[in-house]
């Protein structure tokens, strides 16, 4: 492991710099520092929504900010190109790995490289479903389930005096962790209650196109639907071109909540075509560099860093708008 903790003299001069030496913003290995500094190698799950690269902006500033390299990997959306780049960090002996794990699955023998390398692993924003948790050092991000649970607790409020809802889910990317948990969290809060039934549950890959394609079709064969529970905002957003195509009101004739928070959602929350923002926030950069400067010093971390996050109603939409940074 390359020694970073004797820059502290030229630390200064790092930050100075850094401006000019940031990390890459495409899929390549290029460096975001210089000299023998901390190396930390990111794998990405792609672009596809904004809360994505929003998320992406952050690490990469923090990084540079900090005077680190990065060497980052856009994995656009499969998790061959994780397991990929993962073993080109492993080869290149880089001080630290993180990533955002596309799917909950199949990350033990790639993990297991990393660990008998020496090299330790932080998830950020998604989990593995891996039993032996000695494969990564810590988990950074939020509590999905807790997500859904905020979600079904407004519904639960919303319909408390009505005698049927029915619910239309755009689910995110099959098998990804936000998916598995938001659906999960929901029907923890609902599930018991008959007058709630999830009429259609599909997946729009957490894309906007996505999830207008999948609303047009949930329309057509379901015509009373009473909510749209979508797992992020850019599906939601989606859901909504879709509900106004069909010449109804969004946020009226069809009740909206989805999760993240992102300046578009929050925009048409305020607008009230959305109902609820469930927040989830993209800014785990300055979080990921100080976790990795431990790990890479042989320090121990938490095992699961859980972000803290809020919900947002239309008035409380309209308030944040102004200094949102995403």
């Amino acid at each position: 492991m390359k020694k970073f903790m004797g820059v502290a003299a030229v630390g200064a001069l790092l930050i100075a710099l850094a401006g000019c030496a940031g990390g890459s913003a495409g899929g390549g290995d290029e460096a975001g520092g210089g000299g023998d500094e901390l190396v930390v190698g990111f794998s990405q799950v792609g672009a596809e929504s904004g809360w994505r690269t929003a998320n992406t902006i952050s690490i990469q500033d923090a990084f540079t900010d900090a005077g680190y390299e990065l060497k980052f990997s856009d994995a656009q959306g499969k998790q061959e190109n994780q397991i990929k780049a993962i073993r080109s960090f492993i080869q290149q002996q880089v001080d630290v790995i993180a990533f955002s794990p596309v799917v909950e699955s199949g990350w033990d023998t790639v993990l297991k490289e990393a660990k008998d390398a020496g090299i330790p692993v932080v998830l950020t924003d998604r989990s593995v479903d891996s039993e032996d948790d000695s494969l990564y050092e810590s988990f950074l991000g939020s509590d999905f389930i807790a997500e859904g649970e905020k979600a079904g607790e407004w519904v639960a409020t919303e319909f408390a005096d009505a005698d049927k809802v029915t619910i239309v889910e755009l689910q995110g990317t099959t098998g990804a962790a936000p998916a598995n948990d938001r659906a999960e969290g929901l029907r923890n809060v609902i599930g018991d209650d008959a007058k709630f039934e999830i009429v259609a549950s599909q997946t729009g890959d957490f894309t906007r196109a996505g999830g207008k394609q999948v609303m047009e079709a949930f329309l057509k064969s379901n015509p009373d639907i009473d909510l749209v529970y979508a797992h992020n905002d850019d599906m939601g957003l989606g859901a909504i071109e879709a509900i106004e195509a069909a010449g109804m009101t969004p946020g009226t004739d069809i009740k909206i909540v989805t999760v993240d928070a992102v300046k578009d959602g929050m925009t048409a929350l305020s607008e009230g075509k959305i109902n609820l923002i469930v927040e989830c926030s993209p800014l785990l950069g300055p979080q990921l560099v100080e976790i990795a400067e431990k790990v890479a010093a042989g320090e121990e971390v938490e095992k699961r860093i859980v972000t803290e996050e809020t919900t947002f109603t239309q008035e409380e939409a309209t308030a944040a708008l102004p200094d949102r940074q995403y």
